[in-house]
């Protein structure tokens, strides 16, 4: 049986490769891109976690509860083991001290964020990203908007609202978020309540489709299903909007390999029932049921 839900990742995969135009990008990597793409997946139909290539779901939930946290070092993440944001504060921390001797490597520098607090503080800081955003949005008189516990208020007390929004991209920190990490690139995301439902919509400006899409389906996928039972309703869709799709010129190879396998049934997510705030959820507080993925496909990332 054809997995349906993922097929449509593939296509999109496929009519990029296909039918995508070459541009040069912002990491000099050169990409074939497409503008204005859209996915959706029933979440009443399996967790959308992709099975034509291993998918690493513990650094995806670690991830999205750092952001929950509001937090914006990757020092949490590098105490979880989970390595994804690595690259952009290795790259400012040798762009700001490439004339003061020799450089740590990335190894290193990693291994001193995690063992050395006041090296953590001033090296693995990737400014206003995520997190302080979702969480710590700044008003023009100094005082803070929690979009989050916003958001979830909004959805237990007004569920119809058309308001029930959550934006990572404030124009105001675009600089400063550029500086150690990059501007948003899932930069807003809406709740949607119909039938005792909770659907999601993200729209995401910049899509590395092969990479990082896939862990990008995965955490909003999961976030809704998290929002849906701290707001006791049950989980409906999660669509995937997109502004530029791209697959970089490094990554056809991968492309080509992952594009030969046949998607597989998707998994089950049971997330522990008691749980009823959305800033209480540890990472065992999740279980993957029946995943049997293909095996990974490395790939490098474009920073």
């Amino acid at each position: 049986m054809t997995n349906t839900s993922e097929q449509q990742y593939l296509d999109l995969l496929t009519d990029i490769r296909d039918n995508g135009s070459y541009k040069d990008d912002r990491t000099g990597t050169g990409t074939y891109s497409l503008f204005g793409r859209q996915m959706r997946f029933d979440l009443s139909s399996g967790f959308p976690l992709l099975t034509t290539k291993k998918v690493f779901l513990r650094g995806i939930i670690v991830e999205l509860l750092w952001f929950l946290n509001g937090e914006s070092n990757i020092k949490f993440l590098v105490d979880n083991d989970v390595h994804i944001w690595d690259s952009w504060p290795y790259r400012y921390y040798t762009q700001q001290n490439n004339n003061n001797g020799p450089l740590l490597s990335q190894k290193e520098f990693i291994q001193q964020v995690k063992d050395d607090a006041g090296f953590a503080k001033k090296w693995g800081e990737l400014g206003p990203v995520y997190g302080v955003q979702w969480r710590h949005w700044k008003k023009p008189d100094g005082s803070e908007i929690d979009q989050i516990r916003t958001v979830i208020n909004q959805i237990k007390t007004d569920p119809n609202s058309r308001r029930m929004i959550v934006s990572a991209w404030n124009a105001a920190d675009i600089q400063e978020m550029a500086k150690a990490g990059l501007p948003p690139c899932h930069t807003m995301f809406q709740f949607y309540v119909l039938d005792g439902k909770l659907s999601c919509q993200l729209y995401q400006r910049s899509a590395d489709v092969f990479l990082g899409v896939p862990f990008n389906i995965a955490s909003y996928a999961l976030l809704t299903m998290m929002v849906a039972q701290v707001t006791g309703l049950k989980p409906g869709d999660f669509v995937h909007t997109f502004g530029d799709v791209h697959i970089y010129k490094n990554h056809l190879d991968q492309v080509k390999e992952q594009l030969g396998r046949e998607p597989k049934d998707f998994p089950t997510m049971k997330i522990n029932p008691d749980v009823t705030d959305i800033f209480s959820f540890k990472p065992d507080d999740f279980e993957l049921i029946g995943y049997d993925p293909h095996p990974p496909i490395k790939a490098p990332v474009a920073v």
